[in-house]
């Protein structure tokens, strides 16, 4: 009933309409486009590009900290919104209901923000106020930094919103865009999220962005982050100087 009502909402095209059916319905698919393009040719015409470009060697001071609340903050909410909104209703509601599957998402995913925030804060002062570290960093360094930030508080912002949709009809509303654009189905997408907070809109708007600037950041480096190594067994071996 619920989709059926936007999709009806939306079938009269005017310029509003025509704005939003391009940044949700649209706009993803071009995003996606220029990050596979974009990825493909910069790890064809510049493969030394293809890293993280640490800075962890000028200065370590609050450096492991940050860094490793942000990144294990970042992958849980990554996996949360992955498995969360491509997941379709009817393979868990005979195990959980979509009000408790949301409650569940609201304190996994609040706790597992508000690390990465911590830790990102922690990455944002010392790239701005260590001179050696801001002397490294190439403008987009910070410029993503940036981003991020506001594309965590607004998803943490989501969250005080909460109450107001604790039936759990948002969640699968916000879930169908992203499974319909999955199918290919980009007119139903934009529908299923016409009626959506302006917070959720911005929240996915951007996100969106965050994977159209993925070639042209370090972002790429998560597309090849050699996490194997973490489990990796390995010893350090110096060649023999003849006295």
């Amino acid at each position: 009933m619920i989709a059926t009502a936007t999709a009806t909402a939306i079938t009269t095209v005017t310029p509003e309409n025509w704005i939003h059916i391009f940044l949700y319905g649209i706009y993803p698919y071009i995003a996606l486009t220029v990050c596979i393009l974009g990825c493909w040719a910069r790890f064809d015409l510049s493969q030394y590009t293809w890293r993280a470009g640490s800075s962890q060697m000028l200065n370590d001071k609050g450096m492991r900290i940050g860094s490793n609340l942000f990144h294990i903050g970042i992958i849980v909410v990554l996996l949360g919104h992955f498995f969360g909104m491509l997941t379709p209703h009817f393979v868990y509601e005979r195990f959980i209901s979509a009000a408790d599957k949301q409650l569940v998402a609201v304190i996994v995913g609040g706790i597992a923000g508000v690390m990465c925030l911590v830790g990102l804060l922690i990455l944002i002062w010392r790239r701005f106020t260590d001179p050696r570290v801001s002397h490294t960093s190439t403008f987009s360094d910070k410029m993503l930094l940036v981003i991020i930030l506001v594309q965590l508080i607004m998803g943490l912002a989501t969250i005080w919103h909460y109450p107001d949709h604790k039936d759990g009809a948002l969640m699968l509303s916000l879930a169908g865009w992203a499974q319909d654009l999955a199918i290919l189905r980009p007119m139903s997408a934009a529908a299923r999220v016409v009626d959506a907070g302006l917070i959720y809109k911005l929240h996915m708007f951007l996100g969106t962005t965050l994977i159209l600037l993925v070639p042209f950041t370090r972002l790429i480096h998560i597309i090849s982050a050699p996490i194997w190594y973490l489990g990796r067994r390995y010893q350090i071996v110096r060649q023999k100087t003849s006295q």
